[in-house]
C-alpha cells in the first residue's frame, strides 16, 4: 500500500499559510434555526467591532433548518475583511456541513465527524429520498451552496455532491506520472482509466494500448490504495470506490483531512493560537434575549401559551369589563406568535391570517347573529395561521402558500398541529374546571366578587317585620286612600286598592312591595 504522507505544508498540522491578530471564537450548538441567523449576525458585527480580524466557528450541531443553513453560508462566503474558520468540535452535519464548507478554512477536533448533508422527504411509506421530478426545485439550492463554496475555498466539488446525493460514486484516482489526485464520478473514472462498463477484461486492454497506456497502465490513472491519518499516526488502506452510491459521504477527521476538507487536528484554543498565530482570542456565545427566544420557540412552551391563550380568552368573556385574563391573554398570543417572527419561523402572512381569524370570530360572537359562515372561516383561519407559525419556509419557494415537501418542514408541521391540538384539548378540560370550581376559590372572588343575592340588594325594611301579608291593624284616620295604621305600636304608611276606609276602622294587609303596604277594610 502507498502512503500519501506527501501533503502540502499548508496542509499539515501546525502554522497555516496565513496568520492574524486577533480571534473570536463563535460556537454554534444544536439545532440551527432562524435564531441562529441573527445571533450569528450580531456576533460578526461584535467580532469586527472587537477588532478581530478572524473567526473561528466551532460548531457542535446535527443540523436544522436548511433556509437558515443557506443564508449563515451565504453570510459567510459574503466576508471579504474577516478570516473564517470552521472548528468542527465535535460534530457539523447536514446543515452544519454546508456553513462549514463556505468558510475559508475547516479544522477538526481529533475525535470528530462531519458530512450528510442530504435533503429528505416523507412519503406516505415513511423518510425518502427526493423523487426525481422535485430534485430540480429541492436540490438545486442546496448543490448551488456547495458548488460555490467549494469552489471559492479549494474542496472538491464532486466530495461536495455526494454530501447531498446518495447515488453519487466516487472515485480517487491518482496520475503516476504527476502524482495528481483527484475524485471523480463513475463515469469519469471509467473514462480516465481506459474502461467500459460493457467491456470485457481483453477490450479493455485493447482500449488501454490505443490510449498509449500499456498493460502496466503508466503514465496514466490508477486507483488510490490509502492514506495517511494524521490522527493515529497510520497509513490507513482504502476501498474504492470511496463513496458507494447506496450512501451519503461522512468522514471523520482524519478521512477528512486526507480528502482535502479538514486542513489541521485542532484540540483547544492554544491549537488556534499555534496555527493561526493570534496573540488574543475571545469568545463571544449567545445572549440570554437569543438563549430565551429559542426556547421561547420549544413546542412546550408554545403549547403552554396557547392553554393560556384560551383560557384568559375564556375568563375574559365570562366576566365584566376587560381584566386581568384578558390581558395575560393578550400578553400570551403575543409571545406566542412574536418568538417564531424574531426567529424567521413566523412571516406576517401568518400573523394576517391569525389576526383576520379572530376578526371573523368577534364578528360572528358579537355582531352577527347564530353561528355561521364568518364563524367557521374565523376559526379555520385561526387554527392554520397558528399552525403555519412552526413552519420554516422552503428554498424554491416564492409565495407563502404551498405544499411542505422537506423532511424538516413536515416535522415543523406535525410538531405545530401536535402542539394546536393539544393546547386546545386542554384548554377546553380547563374550562370545565374554571366553570365548576374557580367561583368558589377566595382568590378568585377577591378579584371578581360573586353576583349579589337577593338579600343583599333588598332595601332595609323600615316595619321591622310588621305589616306583613294578612296581619290586622286599625286606621288612624281616614284612608282616601292613603293614610297611616297602626300595627301594634307601629305606624305604617299604608293604601287602600281604592276604596275608601273610615278612621278607626279595622284593616289587613293584603299586599306588602318593600314599602308599598295595601291594606282592606275588615267588616262584618
Amino acid at each position: 500500500m502507498q502512503a500519501s504522507g506527501a501533503q502540502p505544508s499548508a496542509a499539515r498540522p501546525g502554522v497555516a499559510s496565513k496568520q492574524y491578530k486577533h480571534a473570536a471564537i463563535v460556537p454554534i450548538r444544536d439545532e440551527i434555526t432562524g435564531v441562529t441567523t441573527q445571533s450569528l449576525k450580531r456576533r460578526i458585527d461584535a467580532a469586527r467591532s472587537k477588532g478581530a480580524d478572524l473567526v473561528v466557528f466551532e460548531l457542535d450541531t446535527p443540523g436544522g433548518y436548511l433556509d437558515s443553513a443557506l443564508d449563515i453560508a451565504h453570510m459567510i462566503e459574503n466576508l471579504r475583511d474577516i478570516g473564517t474558520v470552521a472548528w468542527v468540535n465535535p460534530q457539523a452535519h447536514s446543515a452544519g456541513t454546508i456553513i462549514s464548507v463556505a468558510c475559508n478554512e475547516i479544522v477538526m477536533a481529533p475525535s470528530s465527524t462531519m458530512g450528510d448533508s442530504q435533503v429528505i422527504l416523507f412519503t406516505g411509506e415513511g423518510v425518502d429520498a427526493v423523487p426525481e421530478e422535485l430534485r430540480p426545485k429541492i436540490y438545486t439550492p442546496v448543490l448551488t451552496r456547495f458548488r460555490s463554496s467549494a469552489k471559492l475555498n479549494g474542496y472538491s466539488e464532486v466530495l461536495s455532491e455526494a454530501f447531498v446525493i446518495p447515488e453519487r460514486e466516487v472515485w480517487w484516482l491518482e496520475n503516476t506520472a504527476t502524482g495528481e489526485r483527484e475524485f471523480v464520478f463513475r463515469e469519469e473514472k471509467l473514462k480516465r482509466m481506459g474502461e467500459d462498463a460493457q467491456q470485457d477484461g481483453a477490450v479493455q486492454k485493447v482500449t488501454k494500448a490505443i490510449l498509449g497506456m500499456g498493460e502496466s497502465g503508466q503514465h496514466a490513472w490508477k486507483l488510490v490504495d490509502g492514506y495517511f491519518d494524521i490522527v493515529t499516526g497510520k497509513d490507513v488502506s482504502i476501498t474504492q470506490p470511496v463513496e458507494r452510491d447506496d450512501e451519503l459521504l461522512e468522514m471523520d477527521s482524519g478521512r477528512a483531512h486526507a480528502f482535502g476538507f479538514n486542513k489541521a487536528i485542532v484540540a483547544g484554543e492554544d491549537d488556534i493560537r499555534a496555527r493561526y498565530g493570534v496573540a488574543t482570542i475571545s469568545r463571544l456565545d449567545e445572549t440570554w434575549s437569543e438563549g430565551l427566544t429559542t426556547w421561547l420557540t420549544s413546542p412546550y412552551v408554545r403549547g403552554f401559551l396557547l392553554i393560556l391563550v384560551f383560557l384568559g380568552a375564556y375568563v375574559e368573556f365570562h366576566t365584566p369589563g376587560l381584566g386581568l385574563a384578558g390581558l395575560v391573554s393578550l400578553i400570551a398570543l403575543a409571545v406566542f406568535v412574536g418568538a417564531p417572527y424574531l426567529t424567521g419561523l413566523a412571516s406576517v402572512w401568518e400573523i394576517v391570517l391569525i389576526v383576520i381569524g379572530l376578526v371573523l370570530i368577534g364578528l360572528e360572537v358579537f355582531v352577527i347573529p347564530g353561528f355561521g359562515v364568518a364563524g367557521v372561516t374565523g376559526i379555520l383561519c385561526l387554527m392554520a395561521g397558528l399552525v403555519a407559525t412552526f413552519m420554516p419556509g422552503e428554498p424554491g419557494h416564492s409565495t407563502p402558500f404551498y405544499v411542505p415537501q422537506l423532511q424538516p418542514t413536515l416535522d415543523a408541521l406535525y410538531t405545530g398541529l401536535k402542539t394546536v391540538v393539544i393546547g386546545l384539548l386542554a384548554s377546553i378540560v380547563g374550562m370545565f374546571f374554571l366553570a365548576k370550581y374557580l367561583p368558589r376559590m377566595p382568590l378568585f372572588q377577591k378579584l371578581i366578587p360573586l353576583n349579589e343575592g337577593p338579600e343583599s340588594v333588598a332595601v332595609e325594611d323600615p316595619y321591622h317585620g310588621l305589616a306583613q301579608p294578612g296581619d290586622n291593624g286599625v286606621s288612624l284616620g281616614p284612608l282616601r286612600p292613603a293614610g297611616k295604621a297602626r300595627f301594634g305600636g307601629m305606624l305604617v304608611d299604608v293604601v287602600t286598592s281604592g276604596e275608601y276606609v273610615e278612621a278607626g276602622e279595622a284593616v289587613q294587609v293584603v299586599e306588602r312591595t318593600v314599602n308599598r303596604v295595601v291594606v282592606r277594610a275588615l267588616r262584618g
